[in-house]
């Protein structure tokens, strides 16, 4: 998995995954992230604070290094979620 190559563990992701199963976990999720745009996801800060604001909602408390190993991953993703082939590629990474 690509998300490896940036220090995350897979014991994290999986947390994160099972947490995501919930319904109403999900959907605040989805809300906090209804806005986001491609600029917001090239920008450091709000990538940062983006993590921060979902690892709250999650109860999934991250250190610094698993903070900036999951904002360094993001940024190199080059994320538009406006284009349907980046969000594909993102669901089969994490499925």
């Amino acid at each position: 998995m690509s998300y490896q190559k940036y220090g995350i563990r897979p014991e994290l992701v999986a947390r994160v995954k099972a947490k995501m199963k919930n319904p109403v976990v999900k959907e605040k999720v989805k809300q906090h992230l209804t806005n986001v745009t491609k600029t917001d996801l090239r920008d450091r800060v709000k990538v940062r604070k983006l993590v921060r604001s979902i690892s709250q909602i999650l109860n999934e408390p991250l250190t610094e290094t698993q903070e900036e190993q999951i904002i360094a991953f993001v940024l190199a993703q080059k994320i538009d979620p406006n284009n349907t082939l980046h969000l594909l590629k993102l669901w089969s990474m994490f499925r």
